[in-house]
């Protein structure tokens, strides 16, 4: 999986739900690092969970990049940002986003919501094999 997220506290709470899958978590924490790990990286993620507002290169052009790589065009890409901006949205989903979901700023329906997200994408979701 990837995680990409600028915010450190937002990080370690993600890490910290996520720590329960059977997973391993890469983390970038700027778009630029981001694209970079897509392009370069021998790993492909099984899924990726983008922040919108990064340095460098905004989570939009991460989204956008990830769905014009033929090596990760299909990996789920889920936006998880504090944004609920109509314009947000419509623009990842036009992107190719799988999921939107705004974080959550209560702790616990921080942690439930990544969870859930885990659970779904991590353990219930059939891909197709590579």
């Amino acid at each position: 999986m990837l995680l990409v997220e600028d915010n450190p506290d937002d990080e370690l709470l993600t890490l910290r739900a996520l720590r329960t899958f059977p997973c391993a978590v890469h983390t970038v924490r700027d778009g630029e690092e981001a694209v970079r790990f897509l392009r370069e990286d021998t790993r492909i993620p099984d899924l990726i969970l983008l922040d919108l507002k990064l340095p460098k290169l905004s989570g939009h052009d991460v989204l956008a990049f990830a769905r014009k790589n033929a090596r990760t065009g299909d990996v789920p890409v889920i936006v998880f940002t504090s944004s609920r901006e109509e314009v947000d949205v419509r623009r990842c989903y036009e992107l190719g986003a799988n999921s939107y979901l705004q974080k959550p700023v209560a702790f616990e329906e921080f942690m439930a919501t990544i969870q859930m997200t885990g659970t779904y994408w991590l353990t219930k979701n059939i891909r197709p094999v590579s």
